[in-house]
Parts: C-alpha cells; sequence; structure tokens
C-alpha cells in the first residue's frame, strides 16, 4: 500500500473509542478507510455514536508520527537477507482466512519473516496447530512441547504460540529444530503472535529465537509499532493464536492460566482442543485436567493430534515420539523407583536402599543422558515415558 492508504488505516485503527467491531461496521459501509474519512460527521453519525463520529472527524495527536514511524519500519533496509516486513489489512487477499471466520479479526496484522511467506500466499494457508501453556512449566512440561512441537513439525504442521516464556519458548525451538536454511520450504515453521510492536521483543532474552522464527517463520502482532508489553494485550492477542490454527495443544497450564484463556477461545471459535494429562500433584497439570473434564481430547503423543485432526503426515515422518526417554536410561532400575513425580534424594534413598554417594553418582549419569531433570529445591523429576 502507498503512505496515504497506509496512513488511513493507521488513522481508523488508533482513533480513540472505534474499536474492531465498530470499524468494521464502518468498513462495511464506506469501503477503505479512506471512503470513510471522506464522509461528514453527520454520515458518520448514522453508523456509530455520536461520541464516536466526532472522534474520527479529528486526526488523534499521536497519528502523524506514528504514519511516519510506520513507513520507514515498512522502507527499512537493514533486514537480514531473505527477511520482509509488511502490513496486512482486512481484505487484503492474503489476511488469513481462518482470521476471518472468527467473531474478532484485528484491523490490521504486521508481519515480519521469511519473505516468501511474507509476500506470498496467505501464510496460515498450510496446516497449523497452537502450542501453548505455562509460564513456568516442568521440566517435563518444556520436553513435551518441545517434542511434541518437532514431530508435528516433521508431519508438516505449522506451529503457532505467543513466543513468552515456558511451553511457548519450548514450542518454537521444537518447530525449528530440525529446519534447514534455505529448503525453500513454503510453509512456516513456526508462527509467533506477540503482545507488543513489533519493532520490539518481549520477553528480551527471546531476542535470538525471534531473530530465527523470521527467518524460518513470522512474527505477527495486532499492536501498531512501539506499542509495549501491557497486561491486557497478551490475553486478547491469544484469540489470533487459536483463529489461525485449526486445532490447539495445552501442554501445561494452572487452572487461572492464559493457556486456558487460549483454549477456550478456540473451543469458541469451533477448533479442536487437545491437552495432555500430567500429575495430579503438579499445579500445572490441573488445567489440562479441567480442560479434559470438560471435553479436550486427551492426548500422549503426536500421533494422537494427527489422528484426531485427520492430518496426514508428510513424506517425512515424525522422527521422535513425544515422551520418548532413550533406550538405555530406560532400563534403568532408579528410573523406575522414581516414578513420574518430583522426587527428593531422602525419598530415594528410602526406595531404593541406596545410600546417598552412590545415589547421586547415578542421578548425575540420568541427568547427562537426558532421563531426568533437576529442579529447584533439590528434586528430581523423570523425563518422558521411559
Amino acid at each position: 500500500m502507498d503512505r496515504d492508504e497506509l496512513g488511513a488505516w493507521l488513522r481508523l485503527a488508533t482513533t480513540k473509542g472505534i474499536g474492531n467491531q465498530a470499524a468494521r461496521k464502518l468498513l462495511a459501509a464506506f469501503g477503505l478507510p479512506a471512503g470513510i474519512f471522506a464522509q461528514p460527521e453527520a454520515v458518520l453519525g448514522q453508523w456509530v455514536t455520536p461520541r464516536q463520529a466526532q472522534a474520527l472527524s479529528t486526526p488523534p495527536a499521536e497519528w502523524p508520527d506514528l504514519l511516519e514511524k510506520t513507513w520507514q519500519w515498512l522502507q527499512a533496509t537493514d533486514t537480514p537477507e531473505g527477511v520482509a516486513r509488511d502490513i496486512i489489512t482486512l481484505g487484503d487477499r492474503r489476511f488469513p482466512q481462518r482470521m476471518l471466520d472468527t467473531e474478532d479479526p484485528p484491523l490490521m496484522l504486521y508481519v515480519m519473516g521469511a519473505q516468501a511467506l511474507v509476500q506470498g500466499t496467505p501464510f496460515s494457508e498450510g496446516q497449523c496447530l497452537a502450542v501453548v501453556g505455562s509460564r513456568n512449566p516442568t521440566a517435563q512440561g518444556a520436553d513435551n512441547a518441545y517434542q511434541f512441537a518437532k514431530a508435528l513439525r516433521a508431519a508438516g504442521l505449522t506451529i503457532v504460540s505467543g513466543l513468552a516464556l515456558g511451553v511457548d519458548a519450548a514450542a518454537h525451538e521444537g518447530a525449528l529444530a530440525d529446519v534447514v536454511p534455505g529448503d525453500g520450504s513454503e510453509q512456516a515453521a513456526t508462527i509467533a503472535i506477540v503482545g507488543t510492536g513489533l519493532d520490539r521483543v518481549y520477553p528480551s532474552k527471546h531476542l535470538a529465537l525471534a531473530h530465527r522464527i523470521a527467518r524460518h517463520g513470522l512474527l505477527v502482532s495486532e499492536y501498531p509499532l512501539g506499542t509495549p508489553p501491557l497486561a491486557g494485550n497478551f490475553p486478547k492477542r491469544n484469540r489470533i493464536i487459536s483463529g489461525l490454527s485449526q486445532g490447539t495443544l495445552v501442554v501445561e497450564a494452572a487452572l487461572a492460566s492464559g493457556s486456558l484463556i487460549t483454549a477456550r477461545m478456540a473451543s469458541e471459535q469451533g477448533r479442536e482442543v487437545f491437552a495432555i494429562p500430567g500429575s495430579i500433584h503438579a499445579p500445572q497439570s490441573r488445567g489440562c485436567h479441567a480442560l479434559i473434564k470438560q471435553g479436550a481430547k486427551l492426548v500422549e503423543s503426536a500421533q494422537d493430534v494427527l489422528e484426531e485432526c485427520r492430518w496426514s503426515a508428510a513424506p517425512r515422518s515424525p522422527e521422535a515420539v513425544a515422551g520418548e526417554a532413550p533406550p538405555v536410561a530406560a532400563e534403568s532400575p532408579l528410573l523406575q523407583a522414581m516414578g513420574y513425580d518430583p522426587v527428593g534424594l531422602d525419598a530415594l534413598v528410602s526406595r531404593t536402599g541406596l545410600d546417598t554417594a552412590s545415589l547421586q553418582v547415578q542421578l548425575l549419569e540420568l541427568e547427562l543422558d537426558g532421563a531426568i531433570a533437576r529442579l529447584p529445591g533439590a528434586l528430581f523429576q523423570r523425563m518422558g515415558r521411559g
């Protein structure tokens, strides 16, 4: 789009008191945003409230600076090779159809990522699965997110998540694990829906991860450049995570969790909801168990997701089934004594009859094999099914 068209869209999106619903009503009546602003206040008042009509008649004070900043962002030449930036507006042929099928599609989507994905076909045209969960997962939860995402990506799916700490980051990492640079793929490995403007990364520790996603997938936001990480933006962006996806997999979630908001939105949008069960003693599992009681599909492997959605695997079938432990570690009697809940050293001494020194040696070996994880509070947890 040219600068004037961009300016009209930004003005509509940033006019105070004009939400997505009112904006869509006006667009349906007058076409493009420029057509809205060509109308006298009295005409606009036939479609929106008098206060909204008055607000539309005066450009927001911050609008000129935002337009300049956004135009410069789009024209920038300092992006890495193969990475492009664009803004996809409601009605653009590239606007995701799945989002159009939801009750509250955003007016604008800021997009940054692999050039072929940004400038080509709608970026969620393929099979997409949202993977969400706790920002403070257990070691097993983080590994489940990574392994499920890796296996599902190998089966040809695009993994959608929110770039947050914990499960989100593990899911993005799993989707990127087997990416081959320059493979010419026409489908994103992973899509990150963020709650800030695309000119910043939150949390900042995910800067390198965001750069990798931009090379092999997409970063997407509905928020204008410069938008900070405001608490209210993250629950709102969850409707895009679920809306772009044919299903949502919840890996771990407490009962009061943003992931449950995403799952609820997915259900309301008519999408599949999946949940991985966990320990009855883990707070991070209670949200998943609640979802399963409410009708979410219980899954134990990536294949369960593929079969439930009747998705056919790509020619390269999943190389790793989520939750599997190294065969050599699975034979360990110590693993059998551990069970699957976090356990302390004293309890293991009691269960195994080993002295503390011998037990610590075996625990270290299992930890190095990736069969167990060391948790805060001097606890240990078995990884995978063993």
